[in-house]
């Protein structure tokens, strides 16, 4: 598992794993944005940091299978 973990790595570092790498660049830093935003929106919305972290991170994480759907591998 580690080795095809470090092979895909060195694989996107050299440019070669995706077809596509700016629409791959643009839908991640689309979820990272939403995440920063809901981020802060709840932090001033003055909820606990620790729920406001969670609740981010819970909903980035179900956004970001949808974004990268369409991401096209070598």
């Amino acid at each position: 598992m580690l080795e095809v973990g470090w092979f895909s790595s060195k694989l996107l570092f050299k440019g070669k794993l995706l077809r596509n790498p700016g629409y791959f660049a643009r839908e991640t830093a689309m979820g990272v944005a939403l995440g920063v935003i809901l981020l802060a929106g709840l932090h001033h919305f003055g909820l606990n940091l620790v729920t406001t972290i969670a609740l981010s991170s819970i909903v980035t994480g179900f956004v970001m299978p949808f974004l990268l759907k369409d991401v096209k591998m070598k």
